[in-house]
């Protein structure tokens, strides 16, 4: 088997829609024994699968030498998605792409790793390790390989790219990029109808646009975004344009003088953040202090 794993100048190796919307009202918490909530399988482009429900959404690329995964979604979620990745081919996983440390994303990790070749960027490694999701299981395993700007898989005589284009959801967010296909998977980058800042795992508001300006450079024109439907670059270049006028608005509301108390009513009534949302939690204070 042919198998070459390029590291870019830069990095360095080391061993919401609904969805969304219920992750930001709720802690992780374990499936208590009862059988995982089902998910579903669909086709993106040839040999390029997206699996939607409980937790992020993941991408499988199917190469005539193995599969390259985006995320693992929960632990849970193991068994399920292994027999949706092989309703498809007989070939097995090689490597997962993991685009940030949250547990509904990275938490299946802790299953996959014995077996599978686990990529995320130095941040997303790091925020594991030292625990930095308040919510997360105690058990949750971090990368084998991390890089810090990009890395590239190629396995079957196909390419595929993650790459760090800077802070946003997290410090540690990785887009992953299929250049044959022009996919971008933008992970928690894009998803629900609002942005959740993790400021405790390094998020960013304020660079967030930036950050996706960068991404946007990319050839593509189809985007499987962390939570939600499949969309396309037109409705990319729009959510980043949202959060650009939601940083024009709080940092308008904090510099008129506005409390962070205040400045949570707003967000409710024009945002639709519940009171006791990992928005208010997370968000909130980190934009009080990142925005005034």
């Amino acid at each position: 088997m042919n198998r070459t794993l390029v590291i870019r100048a830069g990095a360095a190796a080391a061993m919401l829609a609904g969805f969304w919307f219920a992750y930001t009202q709720k802690a992780y918490t374990q499936n208590n024994g009862k059988q995982p909530p089902a998910l579903k399988l669909n086709t993106v482009k040839p040999d390029l699968y997206e699996i939607e429900g409980d937790g992020g959404n993941v991408a499988v690329y199917v190469t005539g030498e193995g599969v390259i995964m985006v995320d693992d979604k929960y632990e849970q979620d193991y068994d399920e998605i292994n027999r949706l990745v092989k309703s498809v081919t007989n070939q097995p996983i090689k490597y997962i792409l993991s685009t940030h440390h949250h547990a509904d994303h990275s938490g299946g990790n802790t299953k996959f790793a014995s077996t599978v070749e686990i990529i995320s960027t130095v941040n997303a490694h790091n925020n594991i390790v030292e625990k930095k999701q308040s919510n997360a299981p105690d058990d949750m395993v971090a990368a084998q390989v991390t890089f810090t700007q990009e890395e590239d898989i190629f396995l079957g005589g196909k390419q595929v790219r993650a790459i760090y284009e800077g802070r946003g959801h997290t410090n540690g967010d990785a887009v992953i990029y299929f250049p044959a296909l022009r996919i971008l998977h933008t992970g928690d980058l894009m998803a629900g109808a609002t942005p959740l800042i993790d400021y405790p795992g390094g998020g960013s508001l304020a660079q967030w646009p930036a950050t996706l300006d960068a991404a946007m450079k990319l050839d593509f024109d189809t985007v499987i975004p962390g939570h939600g439907a499949v969309t396309d670059k037109a409705g990319l270049k729009t959510y980043r344009d949202n959060i650009a006028k939601e940083i024009t608005r709080v940092r308008g509301l904090i510099r008129s003088g506005k409390t962070q108390d205040e400045v949570a009513k707003v967000m409710t009534a024009e945002y639709n953040w519940a009171p006791n949302s990992l928005n208010m939690q997370w968000s909130l204070p980190g934009m009080m202090k990142e925005l005034k």
